[in-house]
C-alpha cells in the first residue's frame, strides 16, 4: 500500500505531502525528517527501508520526490508510480524550486489523487491525468457563446428602440404637438414630449462609457488601500505572458466567439420556431475500429403566437441507419407512425406558448465503422530519439459541413516545440497544457481530407488520446420538418428552423 507521496527538500522539510491513509501531521513530518539521515551519501539508490516503512525516492535538482510505502509493497510497481509522479510535477511547475512547488500545491495534490486512490495505483497515464484535472466543458463554452449572442441582440434592440423614441420626439416637436405616450407614460399629466426625451436620453446615455473625474488628493503619502492595484498586477502579468509568446484569450475565448457565429439564431424568427439539435459521442481505436458511437437528437418547438398553437408538424425522415425515434407522451403516436406528422393526442388542445417543448427525439448507437462522420488516422513512428507523427482526416459523410474543427493532439512535456512539416489549415501550440491544436475552419465535400506532419521528442503512446471538436449547421441524421399546417383547414403556417450538430465526446484512444 502507498502511504504518502511528498515533495521535500534535501533536509527533509515537507513542501507538499499527500497521505492516502489515515496519518497524523506529526507522523508524516517525522518520517520525512528522518528520510535524509537514512540515505548513505555518495551512493545511488532508489529506495531505503526502516523497520516499518520503505522510502522510494527520486532526486529532482534541490528537491526529492518521495513515496512512503509499506515494506511488503511491490517495489517494481512503486518505481513505475514514482516515475509518473516525477513527470506530473513539471506539468504544473515551471521550475523545480520550493516556492514554485508551494505556489502550485493544490494543482499537484489534485493530480496526485488521480494517480493513487486509497493507497492503490490507478491505471492512468499522463494525458488522462491532464484531461481529468482540466475539467474542460464543451457545453459551458456553447452556453457562454449563446448567452453572449443574446446579450448582443438585446443591446441592438435597445439601441433601435432608443432611436424610435428619439425620432418620435423630434416629429412631435416639429409638428408642435405632444409626443405620443410610451407604455404607461402617455396618460400621466407630465408632457409626453418630456417623457419621451427622458426615456430616450436615459437609454442612449447607458451606451456611453462614463468617465469618472479624478478626485483631488492630498499631496502627502497615503497608506490607504489602492483599489486599482490588483488590476495593474493582472495586466502586467498578462503582458509578461504575451512577451513569452503565450496566446492570451478572453474569458469567452476564440472558440466560443466562433461558436456564437455558427450558433447565432436566425434573424427572422417566425411565430413557429424549431430547434433541431444533435450531439455525438464517439470513441475509436488508434489502429482502426469503432468502439462505440452514440448520437442523440431532438426537435424543440417554440410558439410565440396563440393563433399558431394548434398545428401539426410534417416530418421527413430519410435516415437509413436504423435510428430509434420517440415522440413526446402527449403527441399522437399513431398519427406520427402512419403519416409522419407530429400533433397532439387531443386535437382541440394547443401547444404551450413561449416555451421550448421537446416533441420528438431520436437515438443512434452503433459500432459500424462506415457510420463515422469524420475519420482520424494518427500514425506516430519513432526515428532515433524523436518521433515523426503523421495525422490525417477524411470526411466520410459528405452531406455534412463541419465548422470550426479543432483536432487536439497531446504532446510530451518538457521537450520543446514541435517541428511542423506539412499542414493543411493552421495550428496552435499550447506550451502550458502540452497540446498541439490543428485548426480547420471548414470541412465539407470540397475539402474532405487533409494531413499534418510534425516531429518532436517522444514515444508513440504520448500522442494519444486525440480529441476532435466541431460545430455544424447540418444534422447527421436526415430528419427535417418540411411543413407546418393548422389542425383546422390544413392551411400552411410560416415557420423557421435552427439546426445544430455538436460534439459531446470524440476521441481516438
Amino acid at each position: 500500500v502507498l502511504l504518502a507521496a511528498a515533495v521535500c527538500t534535501k533536509a527533509g522539510k515537507a513542501i507538499v505531502s499527500r497521505q492516502f491513509v489515515e496519518m497524523t501531521r506529526t507522523r508524516i513530518e517525522g518520517l520525512l525528517a528522518a528520510f535524509p539521515k537514512l540515505m548513505n551519501t555518495g551512493k545511488q539508490h532508489t529506495f531505503v527501508e526502516t523497520e516499518s516503512v520503505r522510502y522510494v525516492y527520486q532526486p529532482m535538482e534541490k528537491l526529492y520526490m518521495v513515496l512512503i510505502t509499506t515494506k511488503n509493497s511491490n517495489i517494481l510497481e512503486d518505481l513505475e508510480t514514482l516515475r509518473l509522479f516525477s513527470r506530473v510535477i513539471p506539468e504544473y511547475c515551471r521550475a523545480l524550486e520550493e516556492n514554485e512547488i508551494s505556489e502550485h500545491c493544490f494543482d499537484l495534490i489534485f493530480a496526485f489523487d488521480e494517480i493513487v486512490a486509497l493507497g492503490y495505483r490507478e491505471n492512468v497515464n499522463l494525458a488522462q491525468i491532464r484531461t481529468f484535472t482540466e475539467m474542460d466543458s464543451h457545453e459551458e463554452k456553447v452556453f457562454r457563446a449563446v448567452r453572449e449572442t443574446q446579450e448582443r441582440e438585446a443591446k441592438a434592440e435597445m439601441r433601435r428602440k432608443a432611436k424610435e423614441l428619439q425620432q418620435a420626439r423630434r416629429d412631435a416637436e416639429r409638428q408642435g404637438k405632444k409626443a405620443p405616450g410610451f407604455g404607461g407614460f402617455g396618460s400621466s399629466a407630465v408632457s409626453g414630449g418630456t417623457t419621451a426625451a427622458m426615456i430616450t436620453e436615459t437609454i442612449i446615455e447607458t451606451e456611453k462609457p462614463k468617465v469618472a473625474p479624478a478626485p483631488a488628493r492630498p499631496s502627502g503619502p497615503s497608506k490607504a488601500l489602492k483599489l486599482g492595484a490588483k488590476g495593474k498586477e493582472v495586466d502586467n502579468f498578462v503582458d509578461k505572458l504575451k512577451s513569452e509568446g503565450e496566446n492570451i484569450m478572453t474569458s469567452v475565448g476564440k472558440r466560443s466567439t466562433e461558436a456564437a457565429k455558427v450558433l447565432a439564431p436566425p434573424v427572422n424568427m417566425e411565430s413557429v420556431h424549431m430547434k433541431i439539435e444533435e450531439k455525438i459521442s464517439l470513441t475509436c481505436g488508434r489502429d482502426g475500429g469503432l468502439q462505440n458511437m452514440e448520437l442523440h437528437g431532438m426537435i424543440m418547438l417554440h410558439i410565440s403566437d396563440e393563433k399558431c398553437a394548434r398545428i401539426r408538424l410534417h416530418v421527413e425522415n430519410e435516415d437509413k441507419r436504423g435510428v430509434q425515434l420517440q415522440t413526446h407522451p402527449n403527441v399522437d403516436k399513431k398519427l406520427f407512425t402512419a403519416e409522419s406528422q407530429i400533433g397532439l393526442k387531443n386535437p382541440d388542445k394547443s401547444f404551450p406558448i413561449n416555451s421550448d417543448v421537446g416533441v420528438l427525439k431520436w437515438r443512434l448507437q452503433t459500432t459500424e465503422e462506415s457510420f463515422i462522420p469524420l475519420t482520424i488516422n494518427c500514425w506516430p513512428s519513432e526515428s532515433g530519439n524523436s518521433c515523426d507523427v503523421n495525422i490525417e482526416y477524411e470526411l466520410q459523410e459528405e452531406t455534412l459541413e463541419l465548422n470550426d474543427v479543432i483536432i487536439t493532439i497531446p504532446l510530451p512535456s518538457g521537450v520543446g516545440v514541435p517541428v511542423i512539416g506539412e499542414i493543411d489549415g493552421e495550428y496552435r501550440h499550447d506550451g502550458r497544457r502540452n497540446l498541439l491544436e490543428w485548426c480547420l475552419p471548414v470541412i465539407d465535400a470540397k475539402n474532405k481530407s487533409g494531413s499534418l506532419e510534425f516531429s518532436i521528442v517522444g514515444q508513440p503512446n504520448d500522442f494519444f488520446p486525440v480529441q476532435v471538436s466541431f460545430i455544424s449547421k447540418k444534422n447527421y441524421c436526415n430528419i427535417q420538418v418540411t411543413k407546418v399546417t393548422q389542425v383546422d383547414g390544413n392551411s400552411p403556417v410560416r415557420f423557421s428552423t435552427e439546426t445544430t450538430f455538436l460534439v459531446d465526446k470524440y476521441e481516438i484512444l
